[in-house]
């Protein structure tokens, strides 16, 4: 069952109500369920989205639990369903199951200073518990956002992302890792490592919450550790390979971890001597 007592096996109807491109492979969608009720997700979650006659994918819910029965996806074009999807734009029908996966505990987050790094299409899932947390603002201590793309032109949510500079409560610091000849880029320039030394925070009692592509771990991980961050002080999620969402298929499996299931978030000291796990 979900948050609101539903079977999360069922698939529940939905409509899209709006869509935007954000880069050439990637594509924002706002949906919501026909029956007008919440998902009841925790940020970090993940929906199965069908489309009839073509197939099912999972995808990362990318809005805050805070918001209404509507949430939000950020479809990246890469199989038969991801490109169909990419076909669709407002008032399109599709069907949801779900929510899946182990969420962020958000209760455990109360009153801690957290640092969010966040690298390419990892600012999805990672999205959802930043806009959880500057929602209920107050429930929270210091707040840091690192976000790094390849390129300017690959930035997702650019919107609030220039809110995030703007607001007070909020350090932000973004960086690329190279900017093409004649394009505008005021932020840093480098791989996200290089914002690590450029922020100011209390390792001790800071918890940093990591997505990004695989390889950006163990070099984010080991300027963390640098600092004095202590293992159980870091979160992460491992969303590859997932399929079913249900422990069935076996993709997601990582030395008898189901990622579908106990993740995809993970506390990095839990994880970090299981083989092929980063």
């Amino acid at each position: 069952m979900n948050g609101t007592g539903e079977s999360i096996y069922l698939p529940r109807p939905a409509t899209i109500k709006a869509t935007k491109k954000f880069t050439a492979l990637e594509k924002f969608f706002n949906i919501e369920p026909d029956d007008k009720k919440p998902l009841g997700h925790k940020p970090g979650q993940f929906v199965e989205v069908s489309l009839m006659g073509i197939g099912e994918a999972p995808i990362s819910i990318s809005s805050s639990p805070t918001k209404g029965p509507d949430f939000d996806l950020c479809v990246r074009a890469v199989g038969s369903v991801t490109n169909a999807m990419h076909r669709l734009e407002a008032g399109d029908k599709v069907w949801i199951r779900g929510p899946f996966g182990n969420g962020f505990d958000t209760d455990f987050f109360k009153g801690k200073d957290i640092l969010f790094i966040g690298g390419g299409l990892g600012i999805v899932p990672l999205r959802s518990l930043i806009n959880y947390v500057l929602d209920k603002r107050a429930d929270f201590g210091k707040v840091t956002i690192l976000y790094g793309c390849k390129e300017p032109c690959e930035v997702l949510y650019g919107d609030e992302v220039a809110i995030w500079d703007k607001r007070k409560d909020v350090e932000h610091l973004a960086t690329v890792d190279k900017c093409p000849e004649g394009v505008c880029w005021e932020g840093n320039i480098g791989v996200i490592t290089t914002l690590i030394p450029k922020i100011d925070f209390n390792p001790k009692t800071t918890y940093a919450v990591v997505v990004g592509p695989p390889i950006m771990y163990r070099f984010v991980m080991k300027s963390l550790k640098d600092k004095g961050v202590p293992d159980e002080n870091i979160f992460c999620s491992l969303e590859r390979r997932m399929k079913c969402g249900v422990g069935k298929c076996g993709h997601c499996q990582i030395n008898g971890i189901y990622c579908c299931q106990e993740g995809p978030v993970f506390n990095y000291a839990k994880i970090k001597d299981i083989p092929e796990a980063l």
